[in-house]
């Protein structure tokens, strides 16, 4: 019997199952100026990592890395623009009063942040110079648990991962 492997939109395994294709968002990047990055199903809250995103969009990218340790510490707040209902105002929040200090999501975005400077220095870029032009956060799956309570109910225990993709380019 003779294995036929389909190739339709996804990369094939060995064992038959299909790896998914990722795309992006942004188009028409020059590969020699250009590296990009991405982190699927990362767990972290999709409006956390909104809010990040426009920060750090247009910094350096050094900037940008000493940025989110320093929300890590919190030393420094992310002004949230959109889903700022109920948010209690910072000192220091840049433009916006508004903010909060999104550890978990920075931690996730800094690890982001280091791959593609690796992804950049691999391409010969020099890492000095780079300038954040493209990141994006987007709504992953959803793992859906429930938790038993008492008289026989249950209530839902959701945990929402998001999708963070970036590219930078060499000034």
């Amino acid at each position: 019997m003779k294995k036929v492997f389909i190739m339709t939109g996804g990369l094939m395994s060995a064992y038959g199952a299909y790896m998914p294709s990722w795309k992006y968002s942004i188009q028409g990047l020059d590969p020699d100026r250009t590296a990009i990055a991405s982190g699927r199903d990362l767990r972290i809250s999709p409006k956390a990592a909104r809010e990040i995103c426009h920060y750090i969009k247009g910094m350096r990218l050094e900037r940008a890395k000493e940025t989110l340790q320093e929300v890590m510490e919190l030393r420094r707040p992310i002004p949230y623009r959109r889903h700022k209902k109920k948010v209690a105002h910072r000192k220091g929040a840049e433009g916006f009063d508004a903010g909060r200090f999104p550890q978990k999501a920075a931690g996730q975005i800094l690890k982001l942040l280091d791959t593609v400077e690796a992804n950049a220095e691999f391409k010969g870029l020099y890492t000095d110079r780079l300038k954040i032009i493209h990141i994006a956060a987007q709504r992953g799956r959803v793992i859906r648990n429930y938790i038993p309570r008492a008289f026989g109910r249950s209530s839902p225990y959701f945990h929402r991962l998001t999708h963070v993709e970036v590219a930078v380019e060499e000034i």
